[in-house]
This record gives structure tokens, sequence and C-alpha cells, in this order.
């Protein structure tokens, strides 16, 4: 990992520092490398990676840092792009590039027993767990890291209540499909509206408490800080809200709401102690989410631990909306500096596609219930 003190370039007095991180995995044990004392963020753990040369894209970087500081020849394994992190130090600036690269079983076996890199330092296979959970000292860039690698690959959004508006009790079938139905432990985005979620979410999460929910942003309630919705469903379930959601609308809203204000009250607009998943559709969009992602960053707030990207296919809920396609998709989803969650007329067989195509998970309705 790199020295960010050095390879500097000048820019109008800002030094900039380019840099390729590899999050480098096998199935549930991460690589991790240990910085001395004498260096700079010493007495840490890292990710591998380095400085990106003049002449190299951000995938050639993470291939020649990985050879020198580990052996490992990843030229050929899948690199997927988890997102980008802008830091300020005053008199330089830094962009981590951060890549997320899965071993296969032979270079795991190869490699699992090596104690130091070819550098000399200390090499180590973090469990997962143990890793998301701070046992590992990270310098500070790294939290955000962190809550990225905490996305599943598969997330299950809810049926609207109106799905079940043909039942006598629309919100107990509602409930009930939904206990049913998802699968353990999985990631739900509920998507219900603001007078529906006080009373219908708490039933699900109360009867189903082993699911990690995501639960959408109530722009109003928050701007006039009446925050009962909140404040009932989370005084049951507190550890099983992992995000909030944040519409397209209301994304754009505040983007074009923040060219006379100050960042405190760009900010104000969209506070939460939560992480952020948001929803984007083009290049504003992508555009709206990166500088939102970056001021939460700077002000240390929860960050935005992804977007939904949409719409990847064709869906039965809006056949007439133009998909973006694959190609598209991936060159919006290469601008993101934040993970990106496939979403529209996708299935969770399709993984292996949308990592191809530069996402980290596939979210959808019909075929995310078990």
């Amino acid at each position: 990992m790199p020295n960010e003190m050095s390879g500097q370039s000048k820019t109008k007095n800002i030094t900039t520092v380019n840099v390729a991180v590899a999050v480098i995995h096998y199935e549930d044990k991460y690589l991790l490398g240990f910085r001395d004392a004498a260096q700079h963020q010493g007495n840490r753990y890292e990710f591998v990676g380095g400085k990106i040369e003049a002449d190299e894209s951000a995938e050639q970087a993470l291939i020649r840092e990985v050879a020198e500081e580990t052996g490992i020849d990843i030229h050929q394994n899948m690199m997927v792009k988890l997102g980008r992190l802008h830091h300020d130090y005053g008199d330089k600036q830094v962009s981590l590039q951060v890549y997320q690269v899965e071993l296969t079983a032979q270079q795991y076996e190869q490699h699992k027993d090596c104690e130091y890199g070819l550098e000399g330092q200390a090499m180590t296979w973090a469990d997962k767990s143990k890793l998301l959970a701070g046992e590992y000292h990270l310098p500070a860039a790294n939290k955000t890291i962190l809550e990225w690698l905490k996305l599943p690959t598969k997330i299950a959004i809810t049926y609207p209540l109106a799905h079940f508006s043909a039942q006598p009790n629309s919100a107990a079938a509602w409930v009930h499909y939904h206990r049913e139905q998802l699968a353990p432990e999985s990631w739900v985005y509920i998507r219900l509206k603001a007078s529906e979620l006080e009373y219908i979410a708490q039933q699900l999460m109360d009867v189903r408490p082993d699911i990690l929910a995501i639960l959408p942003y109530d722009n109003d309630c928050q701007r006039s800080k009446t925050t009962s919705t909140d404040a009932m469903v989370e005084a049951k379930t507190t550890g099983s809200i992992v995000a909030r959601h944040l519409t397209h609308s209301v994304l754009m809203a505040w983007f074009n709401g923040t060219q006379d204000i100050t960042e405190s009250e760009q900010l104000a607009d969209i506070s939460s102690e939560r992480p952020l998943i948001v929803s984007c559709h083009d290049i504003d969009s992508i555009l709206a989410a990166n500088k939102l992602a970056s001021m939460r960053i700077q002000q240390q707030l929860s960050p935005v631990i992804g977007a939904f990207l949409s719409p990847v296919l064709t869906t039965q809920t809006h056949p007439d909306t133009v998909p973006l396609g694959w190609e598209a998709w991936s060159a919006l989803a290469q601008l993101a500096d934040m993970p990106v969650i496939g979403l529209g007329g996708l299935a969770p067989v399709m993984i292996d596609q949308t990592l191809a195509h530069g996402g980290v998970s596939v979210a959808g309705i019909r075929q995310f219930h078990e």
C-alpha cells in the first residue's frame, strides 16, 4: 500500500497523489499488510496497493503493485471497482481508487502461508467478520472501504403494499408473505410509503429480526425533525437497520438545491446517522451521488455505501421504460465513487455478469424471494 506522502505531482500548488488499492480476498479471507512504525500511517494494517504512475491505468497499477508487494499475479483475475475516495490534507490531495480482487483457490493455496511480502512487510489473512468488526487497526481512510465490504451480492426488495390489495387485510398479507419468503439474514429494502412504514415495517422486522433492513429516507421527516417513524421503528430493531435509501428524485432535488447555500446547510438536508444507498439512472444522478458521498466523508458522516443503478434490462413493472443495457450501465458504473448495485430485470444468477460489468451486487423483487 502506498506511502501517501510520496509520488507527488503538483497542480496549482496542491499535490495530488493517485493511488490504486487492491482489496484482495479468497472467499472470506482478506489479505492485509502491516506498515512499519517508521512509515507514514505506521503500525497499521492496510490493503495492498500503491501510487498510479503517469503512464498507467488504475488496473495496470494494481497488477504491478500486487506483484511487487506480494508476488501474486492478478492480471487474469477479475478486478471489480468498489469506489473512489478523495481526501484533502491541505497541502496535497489523495485519490484512492479501490478495487476488489478475488483470488482463485490455487492462488490462495500458494500464498496463504506467506508471513512476509516481497518488500519485507508482515502479511496476514484476516477473517472478514473480524475485519469488519474493527479488530484490525487500519488508516482512517479505510473505514469507508470496510462499510462498502458489508454489501451483500444480493439485495431483496419488498413488494409494494398495493400488490396485496386483493387480500382482505393487505397489510397482514404483506407481512406474512415477506416473513415466509425472505432468505435468512438477507439484506432487504423495505420499499413502503411513509404512511405505511411505521406500522407495517415494524411488524415485519419484529417477526424477522434476522433480516438487515434498508429503510426509505423520509426527507420531509428529516427536515421537520419529526422523526417519530424512525424512532418507533428503530426502538425495537436498531441493530437490524443497515442503511437508508435515497430516491432519485430526492437526490436530485438536494443536488439542484445546493448551488447557493453552504456545505453545512447542504448536509443538513441529507442528515442521517445511517449509511445511505442512493438511486441513480443517468450521469447527472451519478455526479450528484458522488458529490453527496464526498461531502459526507469530509464531514465524517456515515458514508454512501452503494448506488442502485437502473434499469439494466426491461422490467415487468415498467415495460415501456427504455433500459440502459449492459454497456451503457457499465460505463455509468465506472463513473460512480461508490459500489454499484444492478437493478431492473435482473436475477440473482446474473451476479457474475454484473461483476464483469463493474457492479458488486444485484437487487430486485420477483426472483429475489425464496
